[in-house]
């Protein structure tokens, strides 16, 4: 269903509450990714119908899972194949006697662990789940990942390929294997959770259905892996992040800076865990980038105010982040506790050997952030070049509320 059919908000409510879980259940009973992909989306379709004439079910999810399910056996029955497929997708369900039942908790756990085998190449299996997994569109996979919208459909095609012509089992994998996808499932469960934390397009900016989702994943993932310290630095980062949700955007729904935010507002209960999960983890000696970024969000979490953060502490631990991710994002974000540390200039100077590099065109973050430091050193109408930039890039309308604003300061 393409997101205009979805103008109605409950059935844009049920899209980001359901929408994995159909199409889940769908690639378990039928092992076709594009048909549960089709059928769900047609469920959806006929919901904006009927919906609208007889009301919203008391429960939308199984409302939904049954009319795709139902609408995917009839496709499955009248093709010829029709009864080959199913007892396919019978057998690539079915666990093998050294992974009973019990150990498979969750549709979507079987679908990230599915997505995430080592066959696949490491973006696809990442960019795979977020599709199946979320709905997202393979324009906003696009600008998730930097990489032009026809590069994202042919990843996802040959990813889903791959799993049909090797036949990648549909299914949490046994204990001894685990190990070999946890890098794969942690980034998927990062991204989702990135996704519902500022999504990359539409009107809102956090969309609570997907950060929700991330952190009950992260959660079973960390009961299947309680020993692995970057499973737990991992759910300690989403708790410590989703702790400001609460203060993030303002009651008439605008953007609120970090710096501006009511920390009152912030959990308490859910810094006290996150912190918790992070020291215990660190207590392992295993240090990894999830535990890194857990640390610099407990650095924000824990300041009683804005002045009481430790800038300095926070880019020391960017410093030791590029060492396990040479991201030019990361790059950016310690430019960012840099200027905060030793002034904007200081981080202005590494913004712009960013822009020389070239490596973050498109990423509207780059634009805003240099926008920013050049208007805290008070050079107005640089400031405002590098607001329109950004302005042009972003997708989500509640941060182009925001950058527009800006832009009106330092032009006003």
């Amino acid at each position: 269903m393409d997101r205009d059919d979805r103008g109605r908000p409950e059935i844009e409510a049920a899209f980001r509450a359901e929408w994995g879980q159909v199409v889940a259940t769908l690639i378990g009973l039928t092992g076709d990714w594009d048909l549960a992909e089709e059928c769900a989306s047609d469920a959806f379709a006929a919901a904006v119908e009927r919906w609208a004439r007889d009301g919203v079910p008391s429960r939308p999810g199984a409302w939904l899972t049954t009319t795709a399910r139902n609408r995917a056996l009839d496709r499955l029955r009248r093709d010829t194949v029709g009864a080959a497929k199913l007892r396919e997708a019978a057998a690539l369900a079915a666990p093998p006697d050294d992974n009973p039942p019990e150990e498979i908790p969750d549709d979507r756990l079987r679908l990230i662990f599915t997505c995430c085998h080592p066959a696949l190449a490491f973006e696809a299996r990442i960019a795979l789940t977020l599709r199946t997994l979320t709905g997202l569109t393979t324009a906003e996979l696009a600008r998730a990942f930097l990489v032009p919208e026809a590069t994202m459909a042919q990843r996802l095609v040959r990813a889903k390929r791959k799993i049909r012509d090797a036949r990648i089992p549909y299914r949490v994998p046994p204990a001894h294997l685990l190990a070999e996808r946890t890098s794969a499932v942690l980034g998927v469960l990062y991204l989702l959770f990135n996704e519902g934390y500022a999504a990359s397009a539409g009107a809102d900016l956090v969309r609570r259905g997907l950060t929700d989702e991330a952190i009950r994943l992260a959660r079973l993932v960390a009961s299947l892996l309680p020993s692995v310290p970057e499973v737990s630095g991992l759910l300690a980062l989403l708790l410590l992040h989703d702790a400001r949700r609460p203060a993030r955007v303002s009651p008439a729904g605008e953007l609120v800076p970090l710096a501006e935010q009511d920390r009152s507002l912030w959990s308490v209960e859910l810094v006290e865990e996150g912190v918790a999960l992070l020291e215990s983890a660190l207590r392992r000696g295993e240090p990894g980038p999830y535990q890194v970024q857990a640390a610099i969000a407990a650095c924000h979490a824990t300041a009683p105010t804005e002045a009481d953060t430790d800038w300095a502490q926070i880019a020391a631990l960017y410093t030791e982040l590029v060492r396990y991710v040479p991201s030019p994002v990361v790059e950016l974000n310690r430019a960012v506790a840099v200027a905060m540390s030793a002034g904007p200039a200081a981080g202005l100077e590494l913004v712009d050997a960013l822009v020389a590099r070239g490596e973050l065109a498109g990423y509207h973050l780059l634009p805003a952030t240099r926008a920013d430091l050049l208007r805290r050193l008070d050079r107005r109408d640089e400031a405002a070049e590098a607001y329109r930039a950004a302005i042009e890039l972003v997708g989500g309308d509640t941060e182009r509320r925001y950058l527009t604003g800006r832009l009106a300061e330092v032009t006003g």
